[in-house]
């Protein structure tokens, strides 16, 4: 993914993603202690801008910062990278991966049987 967020701007990202819209206050206020100086959540909100991640509106001297890519839709560019890069672009082997490496109990993968069969069209 060419756009791929830092964890300091997923920090930020996520607050948007919940808020819908935040005023640098509001980011400063939500971001867990021991909280970043102003000028480096600016220098974030800046590089997210270049991404094309956020937009903001002016409102006088303050911007209401927004963003411009769904959680969802991020989280699918990530998930479609890695699988790319680490499973030659093999939905399967990473399946295979997934399954053989997170310990999943019986029932969870009694779960995944059943919604990779729900999204099975006959």
């Amino acid at each position: 993914m060419k756009n791929k967020l830092t964890e300091a701007e997923k920090e930020l990202m996520e607050i948007l993603w919940t808020n819908k819209t935040a005023f640098m206050k509001d980011l400063l206020q939500a971001l867990p202690e021991p909280k970043p100086a102003a000028t480096t959540v600016a220098t974030n909100l800046k590089r997210m801008q270049n991404k094309d991640l956020i937009g903001y509106k002016s409102f006088g001297n303050s911007r209401q910062y927004f963003p411009k890519v769904k959680k969802e839709d991020y989280f699918n560019g990530e998930m479609t990278s890695i699988i790319n890069q680490f499973f030659n672009s093999s939905v399967s082997q990473f399946a295979s991966f997934f399954t053989a490496n997170s310990k999943l109990s019986q029932q969870q993968l009694k779960e995944l049987r059943d919604i990779i069969d729900n999204q099975i069209k006959d």
